[in-house]
């Protein structure tokens, strides 16, 4: 890591790159009697080198000012939430957002913060979530303002929060969630006074909407360290709250070592899974929320169906049915939309399909099932399917890989050959009607499935050869 010196060095000369139109519009606030600085994420951003495309900027000016200068500046400009100080425009590619300075708090009982304008920037810096986003840049003189000491925590890769954290999480508890975010998000660690903080304030996130809570998971997720905000979530009691089946996997831990530790061994698949994103043109680009959630709820259900037996093994049957409905009640309880537990709850319960596979030789029928119920999963589900391999034994690592190399290698031919992707029967509904004499209703349903189950077992054997076991089974109805 840089040191304090190299490090404002770095942010001087990033700064100095900002689109010049954000430099114009710091001088029409100037020239109207406001303040106006680049704050948060932006500045600690460019302390590490990264230019923020995301450009957060705070003023001494009220709302109605603030909408009257960027209307003059920009090419259009809009409401972000005026309830909250804050007014958006764009210029060319330049988007920019502006707040009042302010302060706001929870009122016992509210799920959403009282809103306070402030008088000062210093004051507006001081009550915000971490000393390294409390930092700004004055502009257009390119003045830093850091009263907190933002930039010694950053050089430190430190989480502190400015105020005492016990007044910090309780003015806003989603600070809490926050903090494992940035950890995810920066690689950094948490002061020691900060993570007690979180354990003893964790019960004031019952405050805190669901959807605001998911938000901070999902970001989490897609940090390049997620693991290291996932721990921490467990550590501090947090995850009891916002996701018991984490926290719940340690459960599953057997004194006796009779089987592998679930809580490690799901965020190592995590992070293996991880590995197996691809690029932006890949199947899976990087970061990927279904893949990873996947990868971290996929072995939920295990707690509850673990079970000792008489010889000494431990089984964990049908956990994977079980952990699928309990990651799409978790997902639904964090208000996720719709698709995406419907993603993620496949992938999870289909994880453990594969295996079995290198032992017995499935039929073409078998794969053609396998991909037909992974259906747009398939790609996702490979990676899951290799990430879950965590044995430390090499040779049965290499055998399960090289199952699952002819696994992939087989779907691959089937495509070529009958184009699996769309597996369906040779015959339409409007084709059955006609061939049966029926009109719509049940029974096209049915000889649809009958014709889905022949494609299934048999491959394509053409249409006047569908039509004619169509008609023996309708034959042989009762």
């Amino acid at each position: 890591m840089p040191t304090l010196e190299q490090l404002q060095r770095i942010a001087a000369y990033t700064v100095s790159q900002l689109p010049s139109d954000v430099f114009e519009m710091a001088r029409r606030f100037e020239a109207a009697g406001h303040e106006l600085a680049l704050v948060g994420g932006p500045v600690r951003d460019a302390f590490l080198g990264h230019v923020s495309h995301d450009l957060d900027f705070a003023t001494s000016a009220h709302p109605e000012e603030t909408l009257k200068i960027l209307a003059a500046w920009g090419d259009a400009h809009w409401d972000v939430g005026r309830e909250f100080g804050t007014i958006a425009a764009r210029k060319g590619d330049t988007v920019v957002e502006v707040t009042t300075y302010r302060s706001d708090e929870y009122e016992v009982g509210s799920r959403k913060p009282h809103v306070e304008y402030g008088d000062t920037l210093e004051g507006d810096l001081t009550r915000r979530d971490f000393t390294v986003n409390a930092m700004a840049v004055r502009l257009p003189s390119l003045e830093f303002v850091d009263p907190t000491g933002g930039q010694e925590d950053l050089a430190d890769q430190l989480l502190v929060t400015p105020a005492a954290p016990e007044q910090s999480f309780d003015d806003d508890p989603l600070r809490i969630m926050r903090a494992a975010r940035f950890a995810a998000q920066l690689g950094f660690d948490v002061e020691e006074q900060t993570m007690a903080a979180m354990s003893t304030l964790a019960p004031r996130l019952e405050i805190v909407s669901a959807e605001r809570i998911r938000s901070e998971l999902e970001r989490l997720m897609i940090s390049p360290w997620p693991r290291k905000g996932l721990e921490l979530l467990v550590y501090t009691g947090v995850a009891d709250l916002v996701l018991p089946e984490l926290s719940g996997l340690q459960e599953a831990v057997d004194p006796q070592h009779r089987h592998k530790d679930v809580y490690e061994h799901s965020l190592t698949v995590l992070e293996q899974a991880i590995d197996l994103e691809t690029g932006p043109d890949g199947a899976v680009p990087s970061p990927d929320f279904v893949l990873r959630f996947a990868a971290l709820m996929h072995d939920v259900g295990k707690p509850a169906t673990r079970r000792f037996e008489a010889n000494g093994q431990v089984t964990f049957h049908h956990h994977e049915i079980v952990g699928a409905k309990m990651t799409r009640a978790r997902m639904q309880a964090l208000r996720f939309d719709k698709q995406t537990i419907k993603e993620v709850t496949k992938l999870v319960e289909l994880h453990q399909r594969f295996h079995g596979y290198g032992e017995a030789t499935w039929s073409d029928s078998a794969v053609r099932r396998y991909v037909t119920d992974a259906g747009s999963q398939l790609e996702r589900l490979h990676r899951l399917t290799r990430a879950d391999c965590t044995t430390r034994n090499q040779r049965k690592a290499m055998r399960l890989s090289a199952a699952y190399d002819d696994l992939e290698a087989r779907i691959a031919a089937l495509k070529e050959q009958e184009e699996l992707d769309a597996v369906r029967p040779e015959l339409d509904g409007q084709q059955i009607m006609e061939i049966l004499g029926i009109a719509p209703g049940r029974e096209v349903g049915a000889a649809y499935k009958f014709l889905l189950e022949l494609r299934m077992e048999e491959g394509l054997i053409g249409e006047e050869a569908a039509r004619e076991r169509l008609l023996t089974w309708w034959s042989s109805r009762d």
